[in-house]
């Protein structure tokens, strides 16, 4: 008998205008059918970042209906009860978040803010390539997650783990990427 379960995933960001809108299509993308991605921030921006939305469409992900919105809307009674919350910038993992409904399994996953970088269009742009591919490298891992065969504190671990296996993933590509001169 097939599960179909959908989980819903919430990513947390303070101005939820870049890396929590990426990880929110790269998530309902690549787990369609199988999750459900949403986005807030503690203090919303009230606007997607323009490299964040360029960095999308790029990929030949949708754009519409991604903004930036509060998490309150994710704390209040009646609203969808989380499977997952998962913080994507330091500011926002040290924050005293809600109270959820759902109780949902927690991690962190730390991504550096592809809107603070200065600098060229070039530069610009090549940040926010790498906060899409260490997010899509941290989702990867956890699609890969046998979430039906494993108990909740185990998937609370191997949540958390992740952040650990995909820096290591990230530091090698940096280091292959300068060695080739790339």
């Amino acid at each position: 008998m097939a599960n179909d379960r959908v989980y819903n995933v919430l990513f947390l960001c303070t101005g939820n205008s870049a890396r929590s809108i990426i990880a929110e299509a790269l998530l309902n993308k690549a787990g369609k059918g199988k999750f459900h991605a949403y986005s807030a921030g503690s203090y919303p921006k009230g606007a997607v970042n323009p490299g964040a939305l360029r960095l999308i469409e790029s990929i030949g992900l949708p754009t519409d209906g991604l903004r930036s919105k509060s998490w309150d809307e994710f704390a209040k009674p009646g609203a969808t009860p989380m499977d997952f919350v998962i913080t994507v910038c330091d500011n926002a993992a040290g924050e005293v978040c809600p109270i959820w409904p759902g109780m949902p399994i927690t991690a962190h996953w730390g991504i550096a803010d592809p809107a603070a970088v200065e600098g060229s269009d070039a530069e610009i742009g090549a940040a926010f390539a790498l906060a899409a591919r260490q997010l899509r490298t941290r989702i990867d891992l956890f699609l890969s997650l046998p979430l039906t065969s494993i108990d909740a504190i185990t998937t609370q671990a191997r949540l958390r783990e992740i952040q650990a296996r995909a820096t290591k993933t990230d530091q090698d590509q940096s280091c292959r990427l300068l060695l080739c001169g790339g």
